[in-house]
């Protein structure tokens, strides 16, 4: 009798996990709540506007060709001579627009450019050209004779400072840095900040004067490394400035590498009332930020060294330090673009370095991609207690083991094959041209995306052999290893689970509780029933369905006791009024 008691008060006892269920429910919605205000900041940052306008202005700049008979474009220059046709062409004429719509009835004030009638450019375009010493790279004495003269590949140490040609301008006089923004990463170098520097004329005459001038002087030099040309424009109808880099290195072979970065940014933000909206939740995210930085500060002084053993903690300080950078970002760019705005009103004919902004605005992009990422997974520590997540937990930590092994012998094969196909396709062959190339180029080969042809054709032999023996063994052997040894864990870990009882409190048992709960006080359903179908449904999550029937009718049995007791009783007392009530002497006739 003592057990069935037991086993029937055992429902009872699962109130506590109720209420850590609940706390935790409230801490999901919070932090969905957080979530969803975050995603609505991100979305808010970028627009398919922003590919629009690149697409546009590459377009413009990349692939117009330097004249009607010459189809040589940007992305195809290779000499000095297409270097000054571009500049004195598609360069000037993608950057100076003369005309405007002919139905306009605007007024543009004059010395200014909208190209494509819709960007306005802002101040002036930059030239930099960056250059190394002679005497930078060593001769070989037998050929000494033939060549006085040698310049290696750039390396900041190596760059050339002086002055040279007329001397007498900024284009002739070496200028350093004077933004925080990083080195610029080209293709085959990392180059500073300082240089050669010109800005071109307001005007599109002036301007082909004076490249006409400096080609005839000679500013490109034997010395010269890369030159950029950069240059900044602001298109009101989207709110959205494009700030472009065209980048052509020189590298120590001879010819010119073109390469070329387009930022689209916002960085002037409360313009519309949908940016005001933004405004609030940016305002609802400190505060959020504020709250889990008091949360974790707690923590940390509850748990001490307990608190580092928790990855999930180490998660949330990731995602508030990520978020701070953010905040204090949003504030220093607001009061930058404020200033270079204030300068650029003040001298529309200097050059407005928005590129440093551009810059660091692209890699808080990435930052707040990464933030979100991350914000995204910690869900998961709020729906652990699921069966099916405790199973993905369980399986990935019992086979970490046995995959660090795994990963350690495909590692070494897999760049055993890449320095192969470096040392034997990397002269010839695109995708082998760097180590850093084979290591995709083999990552794409597993996915399928592979041109066996180029190997083919710079080694007829080797080539051949080393793509059927990476495919065995990689993808038919090693890869097939990976997935078997998680497959064998997930297994063991199913077959360990459904021997165990599941006496986790499921978040439907909490949905269902509640709606029962609704239904009872909106009087649709009695209480007793409530009662009976949770004690039902507890034992059922338990997988025990004769002890949950069982429970279930001895509460029902107890129940229905304490009601005829109780109904026994309110007729005893109704027996004794009446008995009460006779009159006295019929009662003594009926004795005699």
């Amino acid at each position: 009798m003592e057990n069935e008691v037991h086993r029937v008060t055992k429902p009872r006892l699962s109130r506590s996990r109720e209420l850590e269920m609940k706390t935790t429910l409230q801490e999901l919605l919070l932090y969905i709540i957080f979530l969803t205000d975050l995603c609505i900041l991100t979305f808010g940052m970028v627009s398919t506007d922003m590919y629009y306008l690149n697409k546009v202005m590459s377009t413009l700049f990349l692939e117009t060709p330097l004249s009607e008979t010459d189809d040589t474009d940007f992305k195809s220059i290779a000499s000095i001579t297409d270097f000054w046709k571009y500049v004195e062409g598609p360069l000037l004429d993608g950057l100076y627009w003369d005309t405007f719509y002919p139905s306009t009835t605007s007024v543009y004030p004059s010395h200014t450019s909208h190209i494509y009638y819709e960007n306005l450019l802002l101040g002036v375009a930059q030239v930099r050209q960056l250059k190394i010493r002679n005497d930078t790279c060593s001769i070989y004495p037998s050929f000494r004779a033939f060549m006085k003269e040698c310049y290696g590949p750039y390396h900041y140490p190596s760059e050339d400072t002086e002055p040279f040609g007329l001397k007498n301008d900024t284009e002739w006089r070496y200028s350093p840095a004077k933004s925080l923004s990083l080195w610029h990463w080209g293709r085959i170098g990392l180059y500073s900040n300082g240089g050669f520097t010109f800005t071109l004329p307001k005007s599109k005459n002036a301007s082909l004067d004076k490249l006409s001038y400096l080609k005839e002087h000679g500013w490109l030099t034997r010395g010269t490394r890369v030159v950029f040309i950069d240059f900044s424009m602001y298109n009101a109808n989207v709110n959205l400035f494009c700030i472009v880099r065209l980048v052509l290195e020189f590298p120590a072979t001879g010819g010119i590498l073109p390469s070329w970065q387009f930022y689209s940014v916002k960085l002037l933000r409360y313009v519309t009332y949908y940016d005001y909206f933004l405004a609030s939740c940016e305002v609802i995210f400190c505060l959020f930020i504020l709250s889990f930085l008091i949360q974790e500060f707690l923590k940390m002084k509850t748990l001490k060294k307990e608190y580092v053993k928790n990855a999930w903690n180490w998660l949330d300080v990731l995602l508030i330090l990520l978020s701070i950078f953010a905040i204090a970002f949003n504030v220093y760019r607001t009061m930058e673009v404020a200033r270079l705005m204030e300068n650029l009103l003040s001298n529309s004919f200097a050059y407005p370095d928005f590129y440093f902004l551009a810059f660091w605005q692209t890699r808080y992009n990435n930052m707040i991609s990464v933030n979100v990422f991350f914000a995204w997974i910690k869900i998961f520590k709020y729906i652990s207690f699921n069966k099916t997540m405790t199973q993905l937990s369980s399986t990935l930590s019992r086979c970490a083991k046995d995959i660090i092994g795994f990963a350690i012998m495909f590692f070494i094969i897999f760049f055993a094959y890449a320095q192969l196909g470096y040392l034997v396709f990397g002269s010839q062959v695109d995708e082998f041209s760097t180590f850093q190339n084979c290591i995709f180029t083999q990552f794409r080969i597993v996915l399928g995306d592979f041109n066996f042809a180029s190997i083919e054709q710079a080694n007829r032999i080797l080539g051949p052999i080393y793509f059927i023996t990476f495919v065995f063994f990689v993808f038919f052997v090693l890869l097939n290893m990976f997935l078997a040894i998680i497959n064998d864990t997930y297994s063991e870990v199913k077959a360990d689970f459904s021997v165990i009882p599941n006496r986790e409190f499921e978040i439907s048992d909490l949905i269902r509780q509640s709606y029962n709960k609704a239904l009872v006080k909106l009087k649709l359903k009695s209480a007793s029933q409530t009662e009976d179908l949770y004690t039902l449904a507890h034992f059922l999550d338990r997988d025990d369905l004769a002890t949950g029937i069982h429970a279930m009718v001895t509460l029902r049995l107890s129940r229905y006791t304490a009601e005829l007791e109780k109904q026994l009783k309110h007729v005893t007392y109704r027996l004794d009024l009446i008995m009460k009530n006779l009159p006295e002497g019929s009662g003594t006739g009926d004795k005699k």
